[in-house]
């Protein structure tokens, strides 16, 4: 199952928000990271055989709009 960062915004913490924020490059998410997420939102993303999630191209411009400040561009 796809992450989807921007359906589920509201449902991360702030911490985490936070995290994805300050580490807008970040294309593929580190296992903790991806578990936190799970147990945030329900969902259990795709992940690879190391339990890391790559960030689709839609997350990937969300999170850097947001880290830039700016409203996320809707796609």
């Amino acid at each position: 199952m796809q992450m989807n960062i921007r359906e589920n915004w509201d449902r991360l913490s702030p911490a985490t928000r936070h995290w994805l924020t300050d580490n807008p490059g970040c294309v593929v998410l580190p296992r903790t990271m991806a578990e936190i997420i799970h147990q945030e939102t329900g969902i259990t993303p795709d992940s690879d055989q190391h339990s890391q999630v790559s960030l689709s191209p839609e997350d990937l411009s969300f999170i850097r709009a947001k880290a830039e400040g700016g409203p996320a561009r809707p796609k």
